[in-house]
């Protein structure tokens, strides 16, 4: 029997070291990801695959800036993609926010809506500097079943065993309209919100409609539903708000309270993650709230 040759049991143990090491360094962990990271795009279609979403045609849900090929090291999610959001996200080494509302202040996102636009180059400069990928998901969003955004506020405010089908209409027990101001803020966090009608009035039914829906949409819920409250995100004041303001003076009994679109679509992206998160081993999706952009004076 030969002798093993020390040096050379020594070698092949450094070349195997080495070949583990290579294989345990995949290109996603080259890159700051997990071992079993995912990139944008497979995030994209698994999110669209477990919430059994169809493709929507000329939707407004695209990547905003970065890659889809970007290996995922974090995601959060949030209402809309503000500086201090993209700050936060990069101190939390997540690459991926997934927004709700538009990251280049118009519908499309197009970066030349106003030519020359000096805070769009700084923002897309505040990305890249942090190599994060947005992607903006509204369309599919209020395309889940349940309306993750509606169900988000349905949820937080507490009212989920009253929440029995897809439509804007719930019934709660009965509550006088001051209180239901002063559930929903204390509740939902927010600070302050717009009121059309009597405080002491009594409500049971709501038409919950969480963003800017518009006018006539708001104003159709609320003649098929005929509710005690109608709850908006924001509306124009010209529209919802003098329709509501003309019903009560002409005889309706409906009041109007107007939560602010940020404040009232946050609580479905915060929902978001508890949906999310059990789908995705091993990567961590946090909730970063964008807040309320005014200062009440």
């Amino acid at each position: 029997m030969t002798t093993p040759d020390p040096n050379r049991r020594r070698f092949l143990g450094q070349a195997a070291l080495s070949a583990g090491a290579f294989t345990f360094l995949t290109p996603a962990m080259l890159f700051g990801a997990a071992p079993n990271a995912y990139t944008v795009q497979q995030i994209i279609d698994l999110i669209l695959k477990e919430g059994n979403l169809k493709p929507i045609p000329d939707t407004v849900d695209t990547i905003k800036s970065g890659s889809a090929d970007q290996a995922v090291t974090g995601i959060v999610t949030t209402m809309f993609a503000t500086a201090t959001v993209i700050e936060q996200a990069a101190k939390l080494k997540a690459n991926f926010i997934i927004a709700h509302e538009p990251t280049f202040y118009n519908h499309r996102d197009d970066p030349d809506w106003v030519k020359g636009n000096d805070v769009v180059k700084k923002k897309q400069a505040l990305l890249e500097k942090h190599k994060i990928t947005v992607w903006r998901f509204h369309d599919y969003c209020h395309s889940l079943k349940p309306d993750a955004i509606r169900y988000g506020v349905v949820k937080k405010a507490g009212w989920t065993q009253y929440y029995k089908n897809e439509t804007p209409a719930l019934t709660i027990p009965p509550i006088a309209l001051g209180d239901l101001v002063k559930h929903l803020k204390t509740k939902l966090g927010i600070q302050k919100l717009r009121v059309v009608g009597d405080l002491s009035q009594p409500c049971s039914k709501l038409a919950i409609m969480p963003g800017a829906a518009g006018g006539q949409r708001q104003v159709s819920v609320a003649v098929a539903e005929k509710p005690d409250v109608l709850i908006v995100g924001e509306t124009p004041e010209w529209e919802g708000v003098e329709y509501a303001r003309d019903g009560r003076l002409l005889g309706s009994k409906m009041a109007l309270i107007v939560l602010g679109h940020a404040v009232s679509e946050e609580p479905g992206m915060e929902y978001f993650v508890e949906w999310l998160q059990p789908k995705l081993a091993g990567l961590k999706v946090t909730h970063v709230a964008s807040g309320d952009p005014f200062q009440w004076i």
